[in-house]
C-alpha cells in the first residue's frame, strides 16, 4: 500500500546510518526505560534495551539529523507454522512515551494491553499508528482527532473497543488509511468521516453500528477500498439507493455485509455498475433472492469489465438463475462465491462457456447434487472448486470420471468435496495432473484402497478422514513426492502401523509434515519415525497400538505434536532427549501405562497434579529435568511403584507420606534443594518448608558433558501431546 511504502521510506531516510555514531537523547532513553518497566516481557523482546545508545535497541529508529526517536516498532510476531507466538509484550503503555514528541511511526500491534491511553493523541508528529490486535477495551480517545499529520490509523481486531467513533476523527485531513474492523463499536457512523478527502482505505466491518450509511461518504473520491456491515447481525441500511456510491470513482474493492434495504431497490446496483475501476464486489448476507434477480431488466446495466471477484454468499438464492444473471452482466470474473445459499438444480452449459476466465468457484453449503459438476468440466481456467456440504450422493469414481471428461482435469488444483454423501472407493486421481489439494472427509467412502491407485504428482494435501476405509495405505501414497499432509483419521484402517510407515517411506517421507491416522484400528507399536525428516505432527491416538515405546526410538527432528492417547501402550521411554515446555496434563489419561521414563530432558513447570491416576505404574523416572513446585499428593495412589526417581529437579515442599515413597532411597529425591521430609535427612518446618532453603538459579546449568552425550537424542521445540490434540483439524 502506498501509505506504508511512504512511511518506510520516510523513516529509513532519517534513521541512524553509515559509520556516524549518534547516541540517543538521554531524556528519551529514560522514557523508554520507564515504558519497559511497566510491561511484561516474558519473551525478552526488549533484551537489547540495556546499552547506552538506545538508537541501537530493537524496534527503535532515530533521526539522522537530530537523534530524536522517530520510530517505535514493537509489533509481536506469530509463527503460523507452529501456531504459537514467537514473542509479544503485555501490560500497560506508560505515559512516558509522551516524551517522544518527534515520533512519526508507532506500531504496537499484536500485543496485549488494557486500554488505549489518551496521551497518544499528544504525539503530534505521528504519521503512522498501528494498535491492532492489542486486546484493548474502553473507548477510542477523542484526542486522536488532534493528530493532524496522521496518514495511517489501525485499531482493528481489538474486539472489546466500545462506544461510538469519535467525531473528531473527521479532523484527520491527511488520513489515507482507517481500519476499525472487529470491535464492539456502536451508534451511527459519523458523517464527519466524509471529510477525510484523502482516504483510500476504510474498514468498519464487524461492529454494531446502526442507522444509515452517511451520504457524505460520496465525498471520498480517493477511496479505493470500502468494507461495511456486521455479518449476520447488521442493522446498517442504505438510503437513496446508495447514490453516494456512484461518486466513489476510485473504488476498487467494495464489500457490504448484512446491509438493510438492498433487496428493495435496483438503484444501488446501477450505481455500483457505474464504478469504472471496481475489481472486487461483495454483497454478503443482504437478503438478495431469485425474485430480486428476475425483476432486473438485463439492459439496465452491466458491470465494468474490471470486475474480477463477486461474492454473493449467505443470501437466499435457490435456483440456478443466478448463474445466467452473473454470466450476462460480467464475463471477466476470476472468482465467484455463492456459498451458504439454498441453491439446487442443474446449471446450464452457457455458464461454463461464458465464464472463460473463472479460476475460483465456491458453492459450499448448498443443496446441489452430483450432476451439477458436469456443468463445470469445460471451464478450462478453473483452479479451485469448493462443493463442501451439498447433497452429492454419487459414487466417487463416477464423479471423477465425469469431471475428467473436460479440460478441467488439466487446470484444477484444489477440489473440496468434504461433508457430502459420496460413496464408493477411492479411485485413481492421476488424471487431474495439476491437483494440489483434495478434501473428501466426512463422506461414505468404503472398502480397501487399491494398491495400484495413483496420486497426482503435485498433490500436497489429501484429506479422506471420517469415512469407512479399511485395510492399509498403498505404497503408491509413498511415491507422492509433494505430499505434505495426509489425513486418514476416523476410518477402519487395520494394518500394522509399521507396515503403513514402510509404505510411506518413498519420496513422500521427505515432504510429509502432518500425518493423522488417529481413530482407526491399527496395531503394533511405534516404529522408527526418523525417516520423516520434515514431520511436524503425528497423530495415532485411539488405535490398538501396544507394547512399549522404546528408549532407542528415533523421532523426526522437527516433531512438535505427537498424539498417542487411548492405545494399549504400556511403556514410554523418552529419556535423554531435549524435550522442553511442560508435560501436558493429558498424560494423566494413560491409565494403562506401566512404565514412564522422561528423565534427562528439559521439562519445566509442575508435575501433573493427577499423575496418581496412573495406578498401574511400576517404573517412574522424571529425574534431571527442571520441574518445580511440590510433589503431587496423588502420587501416593500409585501403590505398584518399584522404581521412582525425581532427583535433580527444583522440587520443593514436603515429600508426601506414603509407604511406597518413604521406602525409596534418598537418592530418588536428591538435588531438589527445597525438598524436605523422609527419606531425606532434611527436616521440614511447620510451614512445610525445608529448614535451610537455598536460593537457586532460574536457569540451572547441567554439566557440559550432559549436552555432549545427547548425540543420539533429538530436539522437540514445542510440545509432545499425549492426550487431546492441541491442534485444530481442518
Amino acid at each position: 500500500m502506498k501509505v506504508k511504502i511512504f512511511m518506510v521510506c520516510l523513516v529509513a531516510f532519517q534513521i541512524v546510518g553509515g559509520e556516524k555514531e549518534i547516541r540517543c537523547l538521554e531524556r528519551e532513553r529514560e522514557a523508554l526505560l520507564r515504558f519497559k518497566a511497566s510491561i511484561v516481557d516474558e519473551f525478552d523482546m526488549l533484551s537489547s534495551w540495556t546499552t547506552a545508545d538506545c538508537c541501537q535497541w530493537k524496534g527503535i529508529r532515530c533521526s539522522n539529523l537530530t537523534a530524536n526517536i522517530v520510530s517505535l516498532d514493537l509489533h509481536a510476531e506469530y509463527d503460523y507454522e507452529t501456531e504459537s507466538w514467537s514473542y509479544y509484550i503485555s501490560g500497560k503503555i506508560h505515559q512516558s512515551l509522551i516524551e517522544l514528541q518527534q515520533l512519526k511511526y508507532l506500531n504496537l500491534s499484536d500485543n496485549s494491553f488494557s486500554h488505549i491511553p489518551e496521551f497518544l493523541g499528544s504525539l503530534s508528529n505521528l504519521r503512522y499508528l498501528d494498535l491492532s490486535w492489542c486486546g484493548f477495551d474502553g473507548k477510542i480517545p477523542s484526542q486522536f482527532g488532534s493528530l493532524s499529520h496522521l496518514k495511517y490509523l489501525n485499531l482493528a481486531r481489538n474486539y472489546h473497543l466500545e462506544g461510538s467513533i469519535p467525531t473528531q476523527l473527521g479532523n484527520l485531513s491527511k488520513l489515507e488509511y482507517l481500519d476499525l474492523a472487529d470491535n464492539s463499536l456502536v451508534g451511527t457512523i459519523p458523517s464527519q468521516l466524509g471529510n477525510l478527502s484523502k482516504l483510500e482505505h476504510l474498514d468498519l466491518r464487524r461492529n454494531s453500528f446502526e442507522g444509515n450509511i452517511p451520504s457524505e461518504f460520496g465525498n471520498l473520491s480517493n477511496l479505493q477500498q470500502l468494507y461495511l456491515g456486521d455479518y449476520y447481525n447488521g442493522v446498517l441500511q442504505i438510503n437513496d439507493g446508495g447514490k453516494f456510491l456512484s461518486n466513489l470513482i476510485s473504488l476498487t474493492h467494495l464489500y457490504l455485509w448484512s446491509i438493510h434495504g438492498l433487496n428493495t431497490s435496483h438503484t444501488f446496483l446501477q450505481n455500483i455498475a457505474m464504478l469504472p475501476k471496481l475489481r472486487e464486489l461483495g454483497l454478503i448476507d443482504c437478503s438478495l433472492s431469485d425474485h430480486f434477480i428476475l425483476s432486473l431488466r438485463p439492459f439496465d446495466f452491466n458491470f465494468s469489465t474490471s470486475l474480477l471477484a463477486f461474492d454473493l454468499s449467505d443470501n437466499t438464492f435457490t435456483s440456478p438463475v443466478i448463474f445466467r444473471w452473473v454470466s450476462n452482466i460480467t464475463s471477466n470474473l476470476v472468482e465467484l462465491y455463492l456459498s451458504r445459499n439454498n441453491l439446487e438444480g442443474s446449471v446450464s452449459n452457457h455458464f461454463g462457456l461464458a465464464m472463460n476466465s473463472l479460476e475460483r468457484l465456491d458453492l459450499s453449503f448448498n443443496n446441489f447434487k452430483g450432476e451439477v459438476l458436469k456443468s463445470f468440466m469445460n471451464i478450462c481456467t478453473l483452479h479451485s472448486l469448493y462443493m463442501r456440504r451439498n447433497n452429492l450422493a454419487e459414487d466417487l469414481p463416477s464423479i471423477l470420471h465425469n469431471m475428467s471428461s473436460g479440460c478441467i482435469k488439466y487446470s484444477l488444483q484444489d477440489l473440496d468435496l468434504k461433508d457430502n454423501k459420496i460413496n464408493g472407493s477411492l479411485s485413481d486421481l492421476s488424471t487431474f495432473s495439476a491437483l494440489k489439494s483434495l478434501y473428501l472427509s466426512y463422506n461414505r467412502l468404503n472398502g480397501k484402497i487399491a494398491e495400484d491407485i495413483k496420486l497426482p504428482s503435485q498433490l500436497e494435501f489429501l484429506s479422506i478422514s471420517s469415512n469407512r476405509l479399511e485395510g492399509g495405505i498403498p505404497k503408491s501414497f509413498g511415491n507422492a513426492c509433494a505430499l505434505r499432509s495426509l489425513q486418514m483419521d476416523d476410518n477402519k484402517l487395520n494394518e500394522e502401523f509399521s507396515v503403513i510407515i514402510d509404505h510411506l517411506s518413498g519420496c513422500a517421507r521427505y515432504s510429509l509434515k502432518q500425518l493423522d491416522l488417529s481413530m482407526n484400528e491399527m496395531n503394533g507399536t511405534l516404529p522408527d519415525l526418523s525417516i520423516f525428516p520434515s514431520l511436524i505432527r503425528l497423530y495415532v491416538g485411539r488405535n490398538k497400538l501396544n507394547g512399549k515405546i522404546l528408549k532407542n526410538i528415533q523421532f523426526p527432528p522437527q516433531l512438535e505434536g505427537l498424539d498417542i492417547q487411548s492405545n494399549s501402550l504400556n511403556g514410554i521411554d523418552l529419556s535423554s532427549n531435549n524435550f522442553s515446555a511442560e508435560i501436558p496434563v493429558e498424560i494423566e489419561n494413560l491409565v494403562e501405562l506401566i512404565s514412564l521414563n522422561l528423565s534427562r530432558n528439559s521439562f519445566i513447570g509442575k508435575i501433573p497434579s493427577n499423575i496418581g491416576n496412573l495406578k498401574l505404574l511400576e517404573f517412574l523416572d522424571l529425574s534431571r529435568n527442571q520441574f518445580v513446585g511440590s510433589i503431587p499428593l496423588s502420587i501416593v495412589q500409585i501403590d505398584r511403584l518399584t522404581m521412582l526417581d525425581l532427583s535433580h529437579n527444583h522440587l520443593s515442599g514436603v515429600i508426601p507420606t506414603g509407604t511406597q515413597l518413604q521406602s525409596f532411597n534418598a537418592s530418588s529425591y536428591e538435588d531438589n534443594l527445597n525438598l524436605c521430609g523422609l527419606p531425606l535427612e532434611k527436616l521440614c518446618s511447620e510451614d512445610g518448608l525445608s529448614q535451610d532453603p537455598i536460593e537457586i538459579h532460574k536457569y540451572p546449568l547441567f554439566g557440559h558433558e550432559f549436552y555432549i552425550s545427547m548425540s543420539l537424542g533429538f530436539t522437540i521445540t514445542f510440545w509432545i501431546t499425549f492426550g487431546s490434540i492441541l491442534f485444530n483439524h481442518s
